[in-house]
Parts: structure tokens; sequence; C-alpha cells
């Protein structure tokens, strides 16, 4: 079962949004997010979270469209993400694209990224979108899509990574190892339409940045405003 999750931070929307939108079983806005639903004319099935960042209007315009509220205290231990998350992997959610979840804040958007870690999500796919670049968790093993060139970083998560096997990139390893904290999986480059990585023990964060999101990246550094 295939999910849409809309966060609360900024929205980058990829270029294939709306077909993630239209093959999703299950749409959730996880607070602020309703009101990127709202702007784009999607409806969600459920809104969940404290509802502190969504203006009351706004809430009850999901909730005549038959939107499902489900409203939690402000006084939680998780984030109103993690709600949305959680309560798409009980409906049956087997893959989540999640949007809106990165910039702005960094302790919220590693926050998020780490839920990919959570122990009741670890069996689903979650991939996190930022509209240029898309993210996800290796524990075992993936298929990377994309085109020659196109970037693919592989980062040690939460100590090394051992017994990597990678086939489809340019700096290939056998049975190699990524220690935590150094950068050696950086900017590694599909040298075909997939790749395919393994690794034995730990977990990598991919991160894979197509070649026009690259090009996209450095014409907004170079488009960035001097200090004043």
């Amino acid at each position: 079962m295939q999910a849409v999750v809309f966060a609360n931070g900024t929205l980058h929307l990829p270029p294939q949004w709306q077909e993630m939108v239209a093959q999703a079983d299950l749409i959730v806005a996880a607070d602020g997010g309703g009101h990127h639903c709202l702007r784009l004319g999607v409806k969600p099935q459920v809104l969940i979270g404290d509802l502190d960042s969504l203006p009351a209007p706004e809430v009850a315009r999901l909730a005549a469209q038959g939107t499902q509220i489900l409203r939690y205290p402000a006084q939680k231990d998780e984030t109103d993400l993690e709600l949305a998350l959680l309560w798409a992997v009980d409906q049956g959610a087997t893959h989540l694209d999640i949007l809106a979840a990165l910039g702005g804040r960094w302790d919220q958007s590693l926050a998020n990224l780490f839920l990919a870690a959570h122990p009741r999500l670890r069996d689903a796919s979650l991939v996190f979108h930022d509209g240029v670049q898309r993210l996800f968790l290796i524990q075992s093993s993936a298929v990377i899509q994309g085109r020659p060139g196109d970037l693919v970083s592989l980062i040690p998560l939460n100590g090394p990574a051992e017994g990597i096997t990678t086939t489809g990139l340019a700096y290939p390893l056998t049975n190699g190892r990524l220690p935590f904290g150094v950068s050696r999986g950086v900017s590694n480059q599909l040298t075909a339409p997939q790749a395919m990585v393994q690794v034995r023990r730990g977990r990598l964060l991919c991160v894979v940045t197509p070649q026009e999101g690259l090009q996209a990246l450095e014409a907004a550094k170079g488009n960035a405003a001097p200090p004043s």
C-alpha cells in the first residue's frame, strides 16, 4: 500500500508529485501539512497532530470535505510527522513518500530523516523528497533508479556500515566498509539506469541527486544574495 504524507515544513514539490498523489492509497497530512493539501487541491484522508500550526478555519475546511481529524495534545512525546507515519503504517502502508519534511530548522529536518530508523517503521520504505533530491534508508539492500550521471551518496548512520557491495556506480565497493563520520561515500555516480546496494551490517542514508537537480542547486548558489 502506498501513502503520501505532507509534513509541515517548506514545500518543494518533486516533478512527479501529481503521479505520487494519484497512485497513493492513503494521503496523510501532519498538522500544517493540511495547509499544503488545501493549497494544492489534494484531499487527505486524515489530518493528524496537535494542530497548533493550522488555523481553525483550515481545519474546518478539511473536516467539511471529509478529512478525518485526529487531534493530539500539544504536550506529547512524538512529533506530528511521527504520528502521521505511524498511523499510515498501522493502516497497512508499506511505501511512504514524504513531502515538506526537510528544510527550515535543522533539528526538525534531522529528526524527520531519522524516523526512517524508527522500530515500528523499519519494515516500511520511507522516501523523503525535497523537490530536487530524494533520501531514504538502506538497511539490507536497495535498487536505485535514475540515469547515468546522477549523484548517489551513501552516508553511514549510527556507526559503521560494513559488508557493502555495489553495482552500477562509478566507484564500486565489494564487501567494503564505510566508517561513521567520514565522507568517503559522498558524490558517487550512476553508470547505468539502476544501481544495486547491499549492506550486511549497519545502515546507510542514501541521497540521490538527478543531474538536472544538481544543475538547479548550482544555479541557486550562483543566485544567492550577497551579505548586507
